[in-house]
């Protein structure tokens, strides 16, 4: 195997590649970046049988071939390399790469250890890219991160025809969000776990290109294979199978009363507010006709805060208690100016979502805003003092 290519092309495949290497391999080869070379197209994979991952750059050939080179290793060391091209030779046990002044020899794993990876699932359909890299990080912020609970470490996918639902759960927290998409066949109906990490990071790092293509291996929920694939890149995740919970029976159909948050001036008052709030104590907040007060910690021992906000409230005037991380996330995923905070009683979940403007297009008239309930931000309150 023999190879020229840019650096910058090559360390940006590199990277995106080693990114989904496990930190603690249970062989050593899984460790490995597989560089492939045929023709003159170079492929950037791995696998750690759970999550594969593969890039396909354009190189100048002369030899192809393949080579199995420690991930990490080849990361750092091509982000590191000066702004010349690239010759990658693969050398007996040992890969050499030069590159202006500097030259690497590297020892290679055993190809023929190292498993293949899985075939990338039947299309499902198309989403735009960034509408999707959205849609996910609005989600996943929910998602649980105790391993032990599995169930509450995936982002539910559902697929009704041209409809798309992702929602995550951590049993204090529930985000759902709604988009629209183009399947391969109409009227398809799926629903499936993907594991929130995962998705998350495959979302965000595919936006290289205009729109994401999400494939399922055949079956529906349980068992299977999500792969995600744009421009040049394609990774592929193995699900989980576990039961999500009924979360549209949590969501609350109706409410009470209801605020305007102005999203900015909101999160820095609350942000500020919380600077004093030990970990695990609450940050109330006391809503009245025009304002909420925002007030942290209250023992002799303790910082104190107080900051008032201007708000429009409809409804009786009410006290609750948040978690301010759990509040901040809610208020950063929304990505509206205003956000809308409906409640039933200060006992009960409140539901957080955007309020998007309507925008006026090139003729100067306004377009419909967003449809509402497309992002919903379930909290569960905290029960306050006294």
């Amino acid at each position: 195997m023999k190879f020229r290519v840019a650096r910058e092309v090559l360390a940006e495949a590199v990277a995106w590649t080693a990114r989904s290497l496990p930190p603690r391999p249970s062989v050593p080869v899984l460790a490995g970046i597989m560089l492939e070379v045929e023709g003159n197209q170079l492929s950037v994979s791995g696998f750690d049988y759970e999550v594969s991952a593969r890039s396909e750059i354009d190189v100048q050939s002369t030899e192809g071939g393949r080579s199995l080179v420690p991930g990490r290793l080849l990361a750092e060391i091509t982000r590191a390399l000066p702004p010349h091209p690239v010759e990658i030779v693969a050398e007996g046990a040992r890969l050499s790469i030069s590159c202006g002044n500097a030259k690497f020899s590297l020892p290679t794993l055993p190809v023929e250890d190292y498993p293949s990876l899985p075939s990338m699932p039947s299309t499902a359909g198309v989403v735009d890219s960034d509408a999707f890299a959205e849609a996910v990080s609005q989600v996943a912020v929910a998602a649980g991160r105790d391993d032990t609970l599995p169930m509450l470490t995936g982002v539910r996918l559902e697929i009704e025809d041209d409809l798309v639902t992702l929602a995550a759960t951590d049993r204090y927290r529930l985000a759902v969000r709604e988009f629209a998409w183009r399947p391969e066949t109409p009227g398809l109906s799926a629903a499936v776990l993907v594991p929130a990490r995962t998705l998350a990071d495959a979302a965000k790092t595919l936006t290289s290109g205009p729109e994401v293509v999400l494939s399922l291996s055949s079956g529906g929920s349980g068992e299977g294979i999500l792969g995600l694939s744009g421009k040049d890149r394609q990774t592929t995740t193995r699900l989980l199978d576990a039961e999500f919970v009924k979360y549209r029976a949590i969501m609350p159909s109706e409410s009470t009363s209801s605020a305007m948050l102005p999203v900015a001036l909101f999160t820095d008052a609350a942000k500020r507010v919380a600077l004093v709030a030990e970990r695990g104590t609450p940050l109330r907040c006391e809503f009245t006709p025009g304002q909420v007060t925002l007030r942290a910690g209250g023992t002799d021992d303790e910082g104190q805060a107080e900051e008032r906000c201007d708000v429009d409230f409809d409804g009786d005037a009410l006290t609750i208690g948040f978690n301010p991380t759990f509040l901040l996330d809610g208020l950063a995923a929304v990505h509206t100016d205003r956000a809308r905070l409906d409640f039933t009683t200060a006992l009960k979940p409140a539901v957080l979502s955007g309020v998007a403007e309507p925008a006026a297009d090139d003729g100067g008239e306004q377009r419909p805003a967003e449809r509402p309930g497309s992002y919903r931000y379930l909290i569960m309150p905290v029960r306050l003092p006294g």
